[in-house]
């Protein structure tokens, strides 16, 4: 199982993200690595007298806590498969600390949280891989987000490969405050078969990884921009701080810099914070991979 605090839903940084086709349904296939942070959202679950849902944190208000919620719409999806097992009220708090619609996965993470936290509050004896199955229904990235560990993730983000030995990264994550609509994104992506990830490095060394993350893109970083300029300032921004490689994650507008050490990140999320009051700027260490057996 995975190494995930209980009730935690980690950001998900896609630190690649090469878009290598399209299905006929319109779904975007898709080559991605994916490491998730120490920082994220958090959910409870408790026993109640009839179904209940709250959402306190800095990003409550940009979230619906009604029936459009990843989180309700979790609780339901396992009502409808497990029928008498789940039916006992519940009252889920959950505590948005990840920006909405920023392209580190918020509402997969929540989605995915919810999920484990449920089954294991109703007992239903679901496996991972039968949560994964569950999770592909309420979103694409709902799989990769129950793992929440290094993975390269292939299809349209369902099939997942584990990234054995990926260590823990000193990550900045910064997002200038607007929301960025993954659909529109892809809508402006000129090309759509672009060439898949190589052969991930050993990982000896940080050095090593960086320089493998050079020969690597986010596609959808250029379509991205075309919608939110702000997204080359956040970059311009990690880079005058120091950071060692910075790219924009996911559907964006969330970008993150690597840098030598979780000290010299801090230090750089103090003076962009002097420079951007008001946006989000979250220093990070990344979880890392099990260890590998073999």
């Amino acid at each position: 199982m995975s190494a995930t605090p209980e009730g935690a839903a980690p950001a998900k940084i896609n630190l690649a993200l090469h878009v290598t086709g399209r299905r006929a349904d319109g779904y975007h296939l898709i080559e991605s690595l994916v490491i998730f942070a120490g920082h994220g959202d958090r959910l409870a679950v408790e026993e109640a007298e009839q179904d209940g849902f709250s959402v306190t944190g800095p990003f409550a208000s940009s979230l619906p806590a009604d029936g459009g919620n990843l989180v309700l719409r979790a609780r339901d999806l396992l009502r409808l498969h497990f029928g008498a097992g789940a039916q006992s009220p519940v009252m889920l708090r959950l505590e948005k600390n990840l920006p909405v619609a920023s392209g580190i996965g918020g509402g997969s993470s929540d989605a995915a949280a919810a999920l484990r936290l449920l089954a294991r509050h109703w007992k239903l004896g679901a496996s991972e891989e039968d949560l994964a199955r569950l999770g592909l229904e309420l979103g694409a990235d709902v799989p990769m987000c129950l793992a929440s560990r290094p993975l390269v993730a292939r299809g349209i983000g369902e099939k997942l490969e584990p990234a054995a030995g990926f260590p823990s990264l000193p990550l900045l994550l910064i997002n200038p405050g607007k929301p960025l609509e993954t659909r529109a994104v892809f809508a402006r992506l000129q090309k759509r078969d672009n060439q898949g990830l190589g052969p991930l490095p050993r990982c000896e060394s940080l050095a090593e990884i960086i320089r493998w993350l050079r020969s690597t893109r986010n596609d959808l970083e250029a379509p991205a921009l075309s919608l939110l300029p702000e997204i080359a300032d956040t970059l311009g921004l990690l880079e005058a701080e120091g950071a060692l490689l910075s790219r924009m994650s996911g559907s964006g507008a969330t970008c993150f810099g690597i840098f030598e050490s979780i000290e010299t990140a801090e230090k750089a999320a103090g003076q962009i914070r002097k420079k951007r009051p008001g946006w989000f700027v979250c220093p990070a260490a990344t979880l890392s991979a099990e260890p590998s057996h073999g």
